[in-house]
């Protein structure tokens, strides 16, 4: 099964507060959109990010009310510490303070309008075990 492509998909009330975020704070770009959907993308990224508004009749009724809850969008970063900054400097409000884990993992979170976590990491290959 060759795949040719990848995207998360996430559930939000407001698509276009979530799209907004992450084209004016993390450099990605509407590819597509409509009323209650927008597909976002970054050619570094390796995935879209899909938003569908809460309650959309084309989804399935088992999902439609969903929320993005518990869901953490993760990106790989050469320079946390500028990444940091930048974000502290454009107001964004750093919801998980800058944190290194037993296992070699550095990150920090934001939160986007909707309650997306989006959490950026480095790695730190010497303490990693």
């Amino acid at each position: 099964m060759p795949i040719t492509a990848s995207a998360v998909s996430l559930n939000v009330d407001d698509v276009e507060a979530s799209s907004t975020f992450l084209t004016d704070h993390f450099g990605f770009r509407k590819e597509m959109s409509a009323d209650g959907f927008a597909s976002l993308s970054r050619e570094d990224a390796g995935m879209n990010v899909i938003y569908l508004r809460r309650g959309l009749a084309t989804l399935p009724d088992d999902q439609r009310d969903d929320h993005a809850d518990g869901v953490i969008l993760a990106f790989v970063v050469d320079d946390l510490e500028s990444e940091l900054a930048r974000l502290t400097a454009e107001g964004v409000t750093i919801t998980m303070p800058l944190r290194e884990e037993p296992w070699g993992e550095r990150a920090f979170q934001v939160t986007d309008p909707n309650g997306v976590i989006v959490q950026l990491v480095d790695w730190n290959a010497t303490t990693a075990h």
